[in-house]
């Protein structure tokens, strides 16, 4: 059970909301404005949070981005009725976990919350993950190869952290898709592909020339060098 707020000035919605929540057994604390938000997550403790993209007061990636500016790290899964790529790539950026089109499916949200609940449970203290040659902050997702800062869009950024989760251990290709994209379906092959083979070009160095390894009929692998070889 995790305690959930939901930021949402739609009545309706909010109560979809709650309803879909708490048949599962969570929490729920319903707030209707983002200036009210943000003074509640700065003074409390939320296991994650839902935030529509248009909010009165202050709106909704306004409301993200100032929680990230604070390092308040509580995970959102920003709902709204933009679901066009461009709006998608504002609230990720802004600092989302996840982003969830108007009209959708209480089941859906639900496993989203879910999955960005499971991600937080293994949430290091200091918000930094560590293996080999890599440093991840999570708060400000930014990544570093053997001291260099890489650009990584959200997506990347998200398999990268992922796998450097299971560093040294193979994860089918399944297992990432649900765990990465939050969907419960055959995944697609050419969606992986392309984002592991960009991860793979922005991390190769000349002392660590296979980053990624794929395990034919498996999944993949972050291979971590033994730094003290």
């Amino acid at each position: 059970m995790a305690q959930i707020l939901v930021v949402e000035d739609d009545t309706e919605t909010a109560a979809l909301i709650r309803t879909a929540l708490e048949a599962e057994h969570h929490t729920v604390v319903h707030l209707a404005d983002g200036r009210t938000a943000l003074d509640r997550l700065a003074a409390e403790r939320f296991d994650a949070a839902t935030v529509d993209r248009m909010l009165p007061g202050l709106d909704g990636l306004t409301l993200v981005a100032r929680m990230r500016a604070r390092q308040i790290t509580t995970p959102v899964l920003v709902i709204s009725a933009l679901g066009d790529v461009d709006e998608r790539i504002a609230g990720l950026r802004a600092g989302g976990d996840d982003y969830l089109a108007k009209p959708f499916s209480p089941a859906e949200m639900v496993t989203r919350i879910e999955v960005l609940l499971r991600r937080a449970r293994d949430y290091p203290e200091d918000g930094f993950l560590r293996a080999g040659p890599l440093e991840l902050d999570l708060v400000k997702r930014k990544a570093w190869v053997m001291g260099e800062a890489v650009e990584l869009l959200n997506k990347e950024f998200r398999l990268l952290e992922f796998l450097v989760r299971h560093a040294g251990h193979v994860v089918a290709r399944q297992v990432i898709f649900e765990q990465v994209w939050g969907r419960y379906f055959e995944a697609s092959d050419n969606l992986i592909n392309v984002h592991i083979a960009r991860l793979r070009r922005k991390l190769e160095r000349a002392d660590w020339p296979a980053p990624i390894e794929t395990i034919k009929g498996e999944g993949y692998r972050l291979a971590v060098p033994d730094q003290d070889a």
